[in-house]
């Protein structure tokens, strides 16, 4: 028996690829994009394709475990729903729901998820997160700016003359853009990459440009500011719908373009030819990616090249635009969350998880229930985090493996993938929803999170009011879905366009206080952190081309994680390549195998993250845990870091 089914990838990736699967008696064998999906068009990256090892991997956990005495034990579904009840009742009979955390991430982004959230609702109101761990700084910032934060449909793109990856990198994070990025070329187009690194879509790019990391705001100001000496400024967009030109073209003013160049780590050439690409190539669209987000002043940098837009004429102009993503909830009836079912309930920081847990009182974090996510790899400052989940006194973890969050819980409840669930996902990286069609049945005992939830809550008084199908949840969830005139039968079948537009603002109206866009006036760079001279390389720990964060397994890791250095920078440091090295941050320490590239910058050690630290990876136990001062997100890439070589017994050689 062979069979076809169109789905939709629910992965923590902008693409959300439209997806065809082929089974075969009942058996996964293979999946690939669908053809008939608007926007990827049969386009789906490897990490898809080789998902399926992922569904049937030995190492999967299939059935729920308890921890006794240190040691996982089998348990039945009963058993381990029955405790976790238990335990939830006791935790809130003596402390109150706000004793126990839920830590929902972003592993998946579907509309049943929503439901998580309700369930701990009906429980009386839990201790939730605020902010992220991803991608808050950036819509903070443009908020800012425009009001509220609205993406150029990715198709808009096949206007552009040219386009900008700012920070982007579509060859390993964002597939379906570069058939769209080919197709600018063959027409005459450029492209111009902006990364501190040379990534895989460098080799797309006319120019690679590369800053210092943290140094892209200056580098959007010299452009700026030689578009303003050519007098090649869109003067009808700037009288007529921003507000704070004035202001903002007195901040460009206390710097010259080679100041500006210079604190940007680049060459006045550099700056030049990105200011060449926005006045001889308009329509230029500018694409920012998320390696911006990951430092405490990245509004600084992400107003400066939204200014850069406004300046350069490509705001609301088909082909143009500042676009950093989409509103992958907002297609969902949001009262499903059931918040208003409560008072406000506390808040934890998410780029401070560990420390707000191990802060939190009155009551303290008591249980811990974590779905969709994987803190104790992913979070920074792991070893804190891994302190405050070990201060909880019971934890519950919905996986797919035995990582290293698994490793502080009391009981691991085994969830299943998107291909063994039914289910609608929208995308932060386009502005289609698409169907999740389940492809096979679940593996082993694996339950979805949804029927999780539906089962526990049948040991509470709430039953009736969470205890309906999935089916029927879907229908009020996507109820403004199908107000925009597509029933659950027809999506099912496809992927549908949400009511947004191809071209965001190209009315000249912005959701600002003034209605329109407003350019940064308050720019103070002496608040931004300097470079410690103990600690001389910026840490970049960024997207693998092989892996979505960490979702991999234990027998996919290398012994040691890889790190590259300047090839120079590291001769200078009696550093051969190969060789095991020790890197260090004021937070923590790990061992790593070193590689040599003569293309990087000297001031950066490059890294890929989501390895676990169990496997000897964990590049976490390195990052500060620190919050960005617009949107709450998180300032990775604020980790400073030493190279040293390691001795025979594993230390450091550095005196």
């Amino acid at each position: 028996m062979r069979k076809t089914t169109i789905t939709t990838c629910t992965r923590d990736c902008p693409n959300t690829c439209g997806l065809v699967a082929t089974v075969e008696d009942g058996v996964l064998v293979a999946l690939r994009g669908d053809p008939g999906h608007p926007l990827t068009r049969g386009a789906a990256c490897h990490k898809a394709r080789k998902y399926i090892r992922r569904v049937y991997s030995p190492e999967r956990v299939v059935h729920p475990m308890i921890r006794r005495d240190g040691r996982w034990e089998r348990a039945s579904w009963d058993a381990a729903l029955d405790l976790v009840a238990e335990r939830m009742k006791a935790v809130c009979a003596k402390s109150g729901p706000e004793a126990i955390l839920h830590y929902q991430g972003y592993g998946e982004r579907t509309a049943l998820k929503l439901l998580n959230r309700y369930f701990f609702n009906l429980l009386g109101g839990v201790t939730t997160l605020r902010g992220s761990l991803c991608g808050g700084a950036g819509q903070g910032a443009q908020e800012l700016d425009f009001g509220r934060r609205v993406s150029h449909d990715p198709l808009d793109h096949r206007n552009s003359r040219a386009m900008i990856l700012w920070g982007r990198n579509p060859v390993s994070t964002n597939i379906s853009l570069v058939p769209i990025i080919k197709d600018i070329r063959k027409s005459g187009g450029k492209l111009v990459v902006v990364d501190p690194v040379r990534s895989r879509s460098a080799a797309l790019a006319d120019h690679h440009i590369a800053p210092r990391p943290g140094g892209d705001g200056y580098l959007a100001m010299a452009a700026s500011r030689l578009i303003l000496s050519a007098g090649a400024e869109d003067r009808g967009f700037i009288e007529n719908h921003s507000a704070g030109f004035a202001q903002y073209r007195e901040i460009l003013g206390r710097y010259s373009v080679d100041e500006l160049c210079e604190r940007a780590g680049v060459t006045p050439a550099d700056a030049q030819t990105l200011a060449d690409i926005l006045m001889r190539h308009r329509p230029t669209s500018i694409l920012l990616g998320w390696g911006l987000h990951r430092y405490e002043y990245a509004h600084h940098m992400i107003r400066a090249i939204d200014a850069l837009g406004a300046v350069s004429g490509i705001i609301g102009v088909p082909g143009g635009g500042v676009s950093q993503g989409f509103e992958e909830y907002g297609p969902y009836d949001q009262d499903c969350w059931g918040d208003q079912l409560n008072p406000p309930r506390r808040t934890l920081l998410m780029p401070r998880v560990g420390e707000e847990i191990l802060n939190a009182g009155n009551p303290r974090i008591r249980m811990i229930f974590v779905t969709a996510a994987n803190p104790l790899c992913m979070a920074p400052n792991s070893a804190r985090v891994a302190e405050a989940f070990d201060r909880a006194e019971f934890v519950v973890y919905s996986g797919h493996f035995m990582d290293d969050t698994s490793d502080h819980a009391d009981v691991f409840l085994p969830a299943t993938t998107f291909l063994e669930e039914d289910d609608v996902v929208a995308s932060y990286g386009h502005n289609y929803v698409g169907p999740v069609n389940r492809v096979v049945e679940p593996v082993g005992e694996c339950r979805s999170e949804f029927h999780m939830f539906h089962a526990l809550a049948a040991r509470f008084p709430f039953a009736a009011r969470f205890r309906r199908t999935a089916a029927q949840w879907l229908e009020d969830i996507c109820s403004p879905i199908r107000a925009q005139g597509c029933d659950l039968e027809a999506l099912r079948k496809g992927a549908f366009r949400l009511d947004a537009p191809m071209v965001p603002h190209a009315d000249g109206i912005f959701a600002t206080p003034s209605g329109r866009f407003q350019f940064m006036t308050d720019f103070d760079p002496s608040v931004e952190p300097g470079v410690d001279p103990r600690y001389p390389y910026r840490l970049l720990t960024v997207a693998p081309h092989g892996y979505i964060c960490s979702e991999r397994t234990m027998a996919e890791h290398e012994p040691l994680p890889e790190v590259r250095l300047n090839a120079a920078e590291a001769r200078r440091l009696g550093l051969r390549d190969g060789m095991e090295v020790m890197v260090s941050s004021p937070v923590g320490r790990i061992r790593a195998l070193l590689r040599l590239d003569a293309t990087m910058r000297r001031d950066i050690l490059l890294a890929e993250r989501g390895g676990w630290a169990k496997a000897g990876h964990g590049l976490n136990r390195l990052t500060r845990d620190i919050s960005s001062r617009v949107g709450q997100g998180t300032p990775f890439y604020e980790t400073s870091v030493s190279v040293s070589a390691c001795s025979g017994d594993g230390e450091s050689s550095a005196p």
